[in-house]
């Protein structure tokens, strides 16, 4: 052979390894929603450089309307998604062989919202009235939080869209303090104007957004899972230091994805999605998912589906980050 030849035959082999290797690098992401500043974390980390710092070629794909980021999950187009805890632990419940790796919000966002000039200024006058609450599911925890109570309402299914509560369709309105609460006040209804009631307030300050796998991914991809979560936990750090320039990123990520939006609503997204995720006397390790949180999570399964149904804390929850002892 001449010395051009292997030259070449060197080059083209270095080539083959090297796209070997990225590809056994490759992650595919999915948050649970299309995009917005509540996953923030992940574009700044992927911005950043802070993947592909950590070895990973990671992308990231969003779900739509029609379908969700669990369907990605489970016919393999993504490695790694997002979910809320009682969506997450719903689906281990119905055989879905998934597993939670990271627990990245530490705390609830849900609330319902009324107007004051409905008169319901208390959980208890909610009895006999019409609740939208999101067809898109997430309904778990605020029906049980009024089951419990024994308040028996009317439920309407709603889009994420304000309009029915504007216009007095119905008269309460589940919505995420870091979403449809904001859009309800950009509508032109001062925040003095309204009633709300936090579920983390009546003992269900359930966490939300935690990162899942499918069993078979986590076996054979600790490491790479491993290095995902802290350049994850990395963007968000980077996120909250840096909140114009993250707020300018999302905004540019929506507008190329046809979606409305503005700043001054994605810094109050980012802002309160953000304060999800602080650690206090509940819980002190970012990441980590607490063994009473699981409990009561699942509790409330139990209570909505009528069935005993159960699942070990230890097959659901796998830290890739190894949180001390839970409580």
């Amino acid at each position: 052979m001449t010395k051009p030849f292997l030259r070449l035959l060197f080059v083209l082999l270095i080539c083959l390894i090297t796209n070997v290797q990225a590809q056994d690098n490759k992650l595919v992401f999915s948050p649970h929603w299309m995009p917005q500043a509540q996953f923030a974390g992940y574009y700044i980390a992927l911005d950043q450089g802070f993947y592909k710092e950590a070895g990973l070629d990671v992308e990231i794909i969003h779900p739509n309307a029609s379908v969700n980021a669990l369907n990605f999950l489970k016919e393999g187009k993504a490695d790694v998604i997002s979910l809320f805890l009682v969506t997450g632990l719903h689906a281990a419940l119905n055989e879905v062989d998934l597993v939670n790796i990271a627990q990245i919000s530490q705390h609830s966002a849900i609330m319902f919202v009324t107007k004051k000039s409905s008169g319901i200024d208390e959980l208890d006058k909610l009895r006999g009235k019409r609740i939208g609450v999101w067809k898109s599911g997430f309904k778990e925890v605020p029906m049980a939080m009024l089951s419990e109570r024994q308040i028996d309402v009317e439920w309407v299914p709603i889009l994420s869209s304000v309009n029915m509560f504007l216009l007095g369709g119905i008269d309460a309105m589940t919505v995420m303090w870091f979403n449809e609460y904001h859009q309800i006040y950009l509508c032109g209804i001062d925040e003095n104007e309204l009633n709300t009631f936090f579920m983390s307030d009546y003992g269900y300050d359930i966490p939300e957004d935690g990162l899942y796998v499918m069993q078979p991914t986590f076996a054979k991809r600790s490491d790479d899972l491993r290095a995902f979560v802290e350049a994850t936990l990395r963007g968000w750090q980077f996120a909250s230091e840096n909140r114009d320039y993250t707020v300018n990123l999302v905004v540019e990520k929506m507008l190329k994805a046809n979606i409305p939006t503005n700043k001054a609503h994605q810094q109050w997204m980012l802002d309160k999605v953000i304060e999800t995720q602080q650690l206090n006397e509940k819980n002190l390790q970012a990441g980590k998912l607490l063994r009473s949180d699981f409990d009561k999570t699942l509790n409330i399964l139990r209570l909505m589906e009528k069935n005993n149904d159960t699942i070990y804390f230890e097959d659901f929850y796998k830290p890739v980050m190894q949180p001390k002892t839970n409580r």
